[in-house]
């Protein structure tokens, strides 16, 4: 099939919204509920962009259909060029009123709690009428989001793989320290090598994260069993409140505890762990107003954080990681 057939004229945007609707509903019938027609029309439409393209979108099957392996990458692309349409279409209304509009960012622990935080800061200091969401989620769910185009860009953690459409940009390196509350038995000894702190309880992330993959490397190597008394979870919510509340030791980017009053930072090396916290983003989409001005400010902290990582190091009284 030639790619121009797809842009001749015949292909049209209702088409989109119309295989959109229904992968989300599963049905015809209530992909048609949905759009507010008749499912005659719907079984046209698709008809027709099935022709089209020349092969089938969906399975049909007794009760509904899913995509096919040709449906899939189609879809995903559909619903990447609606929201770049409503981008568009948001920002052409918001440069009527001058205002720079909405950046979406999604953000999962590493820098949710200092590089994203300051860059809004200086963002809104700077563009008090933009408005900034800020979506949380694994780091899976959030390159799903940014593929739709429900994100403009993700802050935290960068990945060692990432899919195709995507780019990564490093802003700085934060290692992963061991935590616990100011107060910590702890803190009061000399016996702080991993071997030492099995005893207590700790906070592991879950499987299948890449947290989870290193510490457990890290035991490993130590010739050490994962710690018996342990609670898994991602909520930092709930991981901060049992961290100042009860014994337990976790293990947090440094930045985490330095900037926070009731937690210390265990002075046990991790030295294989180090991330590189930075900003991924669509590589064939250019970033909107709103998202740019972020970006600036991004970068801006990142070197700053980058530069107060230095000077913790060489201020610690023990070797970092």
């Amino acid at each position: 099939m030639s790619t121009d057939r797809l842009l001749d004229g015949r292909l049209k945007i209702r088409h989109l919204v119309l295989v959109t609707a229904i992968a989300d509903e599963g049905t015809l019938v209530r992909a048609a509920e949905s759009l507010h027609i008749t499912q005659p029309v719907v079984t046209r439409g698709l008809r027709e962009v099935e022709d089209l393209l020349g092969v089938q979108l969906f399975e049909r099957l007794p009760r509904g259909v899913v995509p096919t392996q040709y449906g899939r990458p189609f879809i995903e692309r559909a619903r990447s060029v609606l929201a770049e349409l409503r981008t568009a279409s948001e920002e052409v209304r918001l440069l009527q009123t001058g205002r720079l509009g909405t950046v979406t960012v999604g953000t999962h622990l590493a820098g949710s709690n200092l590089l994203l935080p300051r860059a809004i800061a200086g963002l809104k200091a700077e563009h008090p009428r933009l408005t900034v969401v800020v979506r949380e989620g694994t780091p899976d769910m959030l390159q799903q989001l940014l593929l739709a185009g429900d994100l403009d860009l993700t802050v935290g953690r960068l990945s060692s793989t990432v899919p195709v459409r995507l780019e990564q940009e490093r802003l700085h390196q934060e290692p992963i320290r061991l935590v616990a509350r100011a107060g910590h038995p702890v803190h009061d000894g000399s016996r702080t090598a991993l071997a030492d702190l099995i005893s207590y309880p700790w906070i592991f992330p879950v499987a299948q994260t890449a947290l989870r993959a290193e510490l457990e490397a890290v035991f490993f190597h130590e010739g050490l069993p994962l710690p018996a008394d342990r609670v898994e979870c991602t909520s930092m919510l709930t991981l901060r409140n049992l961290l100042v509340s009860t014994d337990v030791i976790a293990a947090l980017p440094m930045f985490i505890a330095v900037d926070d009053r009731e937690l210390r930072i265990l002075p046990t090396p991790l030295s294989s762990i180090r991330r590189s916290v930075g900003v991924t983003m669509l590589k064939d989409r250019a970033p909107s107003a709103a998202a740019a001005a972020l970006l600036t400010h991004l970068r801006e902290e990142g070197a700053l954080l980058a530069a107060l990582e230095r000077d913790y190091a060489q201020s610690e009284p023990f070797p970092l990681g």
